[in-house]
This record gives C-alpha cells, structure tokens and sequence, in this order.
C-alpha cells in the first residue's frame, strides 16, 4: 500500500531537500574506514534529516516568527552538513571528491529555500518576548504588536485541524480530590 504523500512533501524545497539527503547518505556510504568515519557520518546524515523535519516543521504552523525559527535551523544544518563533506575531503578519508557535488546541491537546494521563505506571512505573528523579530522597548512597538496578532484568526486554526478534541469542561478537578478523599478515608480505616 503507497503512503500518501503529505503536503508539505510535495514542496519544491523538500523534494531539494530529499536530493541533500540522498547525497549525504552516499557520502556517509562512501568514507574510508577511520576513526573520523561514523562521525562525520551521522553528522551529515543527521543535518539532512533535521532539514527534512523542519521544513516540515515550518509548513506545520503558520506564525512568521516560528517559520523562520525552523528556516533559521535549515541553514545552520545545511552549513554543518557541508562542512562534514568539506572535512571529510580535507582529512582524505572520501574515496571521491563530493565537495564540487554537494557545494552544487546546496546552491540548488538554496535558491528554492530562499523562494520558499520569501512565501512566509510576515504581517502573522506574534512577539515571543526574545526581542528577535520584534523590539518591545518603545511603547509604539507594543502597540503596533498588539495590532498585528489576529486572536480570532490564530485560534480559528487550531479549531480547522481538530476535529474533537473533548470539551474540557468536562474535566472536574473534584473527581481528583473525591480520589485523594477515599485514600485517606481508607488509611483511616486501618
């Protein structure tokens, strides 16, 4: 039976990012038994697969600064990742020279990224008191923060993807206590 492909998977930058980790993991196959070799390994690799998960990450929730929190994390990977290879090639343990191959790979999978954040709602988001994106140090900047976040639109979306998620009305925090009681009745009894 064949998965069915989830959106995000059907982006141009994850179909990039597959081809990043399709080399990577011929690179990694590639190395010369060293003592540098597992490592080096599952250093790439595990940068592949971290692009992977967060371009999924970003196409997950749809607040500006969270988005770029994820594109921010797919540049550190893709770096590391290249630098692994760049490594590898300078202490000689690659049997070929795949520097040229994944610099072209990143230059490929670059250009689709930077299209793709371009495609980011800057006017959705919220400040996330870490003064990043946002500068709350002047009493205009708050309020033009307080302009910016859509409640309604923000919440809306968490009630579009879940279908029933229980009414939490229905948790009582006596049934709890009622719980905590009948202990306390029984150790009594004792």
């Amino acid at each position: 039976m064949a998965r069915r492909l989830e959106k995000f998977e059907k982006l141009p930058v994850y179909q990039k990012s597959q081809e990043l980790f399709d080399l990577a993991d011929v690179i990694a196959e590639s190395l010369k038994e060293d003592s540098m070799k597992e490592h080096l390994a599952i250093q790439m690799c595990s940068n592949a697969a971290l692009i992977q998960a967060k371009i999924a990450g970003a196409e997950g929730g749809s607040l500006y600064s969270l988005r770029m929190q994820n594109a921010v994390l797919i540049k550190l990977a893709v770096q590391d990742m290249f630098n692994a290879v760049s490594f590898a090639s300078m202490v000689k343990i690659n049997e070929e020279d795949y520097v040229q191959l994944m610099r072209e790979k990143v230059e490929e999978f670059r250009l689709v990224f930077v299209e793709w954040i371009r495609g980011f709602d800057k006017s959705y988001d919220i400040p996330d008191n870490w003064a990043i994106r946002f500068d709350t140090s002047t009493p205009e900047q708050e309020k033009l923060e307080e302009l910016m976040f859509d409640e309604d639109r923000f919440f809306g979306e968490f009630n579009e993807d879940d279908e029933d998620t229980g009414d939490f009305d229905d948790f009582d925090d006596d049934d709890r206590y009622d719980d905590e009681g009948d202990e306390d009745k029984s150790n009594n009894d004792k």
